[in-house]
């Protein structure tokens, strides 16, 4: 029987604007208040994991729908599509184990609550002003904005954690620990 799966909030934003940094620096924020927390990024390059003259991607390359790696370190699942759609983003957080929350990477095209990040001296036309599902903006320069979106500053990874807290109605294991 499968578990519920856990509330998703997307981290979203042109390239280059820190998406992949900010969840870095949010990670330990939840592992800290007792959260446990998983990672879903979309890439759209393909995938390799190991060099083509391994084992698992000779596996692959000879046919295996799926290829499990393993070490007393990491595992990791490989499946081929082939000619199989990109499985939905439900399909995919379902396939995780369970945790508190999982922070989505792209997946742009899923509606779901989002936060975008906003580097205004980049000169990148901003998401938020098609895509309805972002709900705030963590900028480096929030005085650059003009929005009635809530507007977060990017370093401030307390209230960017909060705010994801909050937006998901996911209560906090421990209290959280302040910086001196």
């Amino acid at each position: 029987m499968n578990s519920p799966t856990p509330p998703l909030f997307g981290i979203s934003g042109r390239s280059g604007q820190g998406k992949t940094t900010l969840i870095e620096a949010l990670l330990p924020w939840f592992r800290a208040r007792g959260l446990s927390v998983n990672v879903i990024k979309h890439s759209h390059h393909s995938i390799e994991l190991e060099p083509a003259h391994k084992d698992s991607a000779r596996f692959r390359h000879a046919g295996a729908g799926e290829v499990l790696i393993a070490s007393p370190y990491r595992y990791a699942i490989v499946r081929e599509l082939r000619d199989e759609p990109e499985p939905p983003l439900a399909e995919l957080a379902s396939r995780l184990r369970p945790a508190d929350l999982i922070l989505v990477e792209g997946f742009t095209r899923e509606f779901l609550p989002r936060l975008e990040i906003v580097r205004p001296a980049l000169g990148r036309d901003p998401l938020y002003q098609t895509d309805a599902a972002i709900l705030a903006i963590a900028s480096d320069d929030p005085t650059a904005l003009s929005t009635s979106l809530v507007i977060l500053h990017l370093d401030d990874i307390d209230s960017i954690g909060e705010f994801i807290c909050k937006t998901v109605r996911l209560n906090l294991k421990m209290p959280c620990p302040r910086d001196s």
